[in-house]
């Protein structure tokens, strides 16, 4: 009966789903897909995606997931792993479209912070993320959003390992301003993300 499986499918843990894919098992890995498709795209709308080219790196990504799934052990969350593969994918598509032309290893000058509106107003991620110039809302939602470390960061952009840190720090200082003041909201910096 299909739907008893698909019931089945819908009650297993992520790594459960991971073993049944890597036998050939579409649906599980289908369930994964359900399971974690809008926080992939979420990732790389964060990352400056447009809603289109998230859903296509999203789909490419689960793709490449889906191909590699027996590589995957559990040592981490299935959500994570495919979120680092989308990431790396992204990155790509952007090198290639040559829009990476500004990430060098000078320091980008600040954008001008947006206005705020007024203390009744609600802010949401992504709205604080526009206040981030482009290669700081990159190395923010790389090591927070796709939790690369800043080394893996680094590697993805082809910058110095400090240079990412830089812009991690500084778009993170950017966000406290955005969002503690008038929300209580708190962001806690990664520790030992060498």
């Amino acid at each position: 009966m299909p739907g008893s499986r698909h019931s089945r499918f819908a009650s297993l843990h992520d790594v459960e789903l991971c073993s049944h894919a890597a036998t050939g098992e579409r649906r599980a890995f289908g369930e994964l897909v359900r399971r974690h498709g809008s926080a992939v795209r979420g990732v790389l709308r964060r990352m400056g995606a447009q809603s289109a080219e998230a859903d296509d790196v999203a789909q490419d990504a689960f793709l490449t997931a889906f191909e590699r799934v027996a590589e995957f052990r559990g040592e981490g969350t299935f959500a994570g792993w495919v979120k680092k593969i989308a990431a790396r994918l992204y990155l790509r598509r952007l090198q290639r479209d040559r829009k990476l032309g500004l990430m060098t290893a000078e320091p980008v000058e600040d954008e001008a912070e947006a206005p705020r509106g007024d203390a009744d107003a609600t802010i949401d991620l992504e709205e604080a993320l526009k206040v981030l110039g482009p290669v700081e809302r990159l190395c923010v939602t790389m090591c927070f959003g796709a939790g690369l470390s800043h080394t893996e960061a680094a590697e993805a952009l082809n910058l110095p390992l400090g240079t990412v840190k830089s812009h991690v720090k500084r778009g993170l200082e950017k966000l406290r301003t955005r969002l503690a003041p008038e929300h209580g909201v708190v962001l806690e910096g990664r520790r030992g993300n060498g």
